[in-house]
């Protein structure tokens, strides 16, 4: 089962700090392959999944932007009512907290890419051992 490093970016939710973080990548040529900004008030936190991530690195360092990052879980579900829920009650059944999640359609639309974070990695690998996961 796929996992991937998933950069965030916390800091004040203002105008302006998606457009610096994507001018930094762009700059870089690093391709954004999801991401999550929720809104929030204060205090948010930018999450992104990028396709070269030493490149992404080096220019968030460069452009003093500060990050972390996490281990996330990547899932190919059926694109289709309670595929979700399927993974979400496994989950709960194990007691694994899922911290982050958010989604992207795959190319043909036929399967939804689920990007997670939880509570317990490794546990929730085992668990999920049998659903279907890209690389992404």
């Amino acid at each position: 089962m796929p996992t991937t490093t998933q950069l965030v970016i916390s800091g004040l939710s203002k105008p302006g700090v998606l457009a610096q973080v994507t001018q930094v990548l762009g700059q870089a040529n690093v391709n954004i392959k999801a991401f999550s900004a929720p809104e929030v008030a204060g205090t948010g936190k930018l999450r992104l999944l990028v396709a070269d991530l030493e490149e992404a690195r080096t220019a968030l360092k460069g452009a003093a932007i500060k990050f972390t990052e996490e281990t996330a879980l990547l899932l190919s579900l059926e694109n289709k009512p309670g595929a979700l829920k399927e993974v979400a009650d496994l989950l709960n059944k194990a007691r694994i907290n899922i911290k982050c999640g958010y989604c992207t359609p795959s190319r043909e639309g036929k399967r939804a890419i689920v990007v997670l974070t939880v509570s317990n990695t490794e546990k929730a690998l085992t668990i999920l051992q049998g659903h279907s996961l890209d690389e992404f």
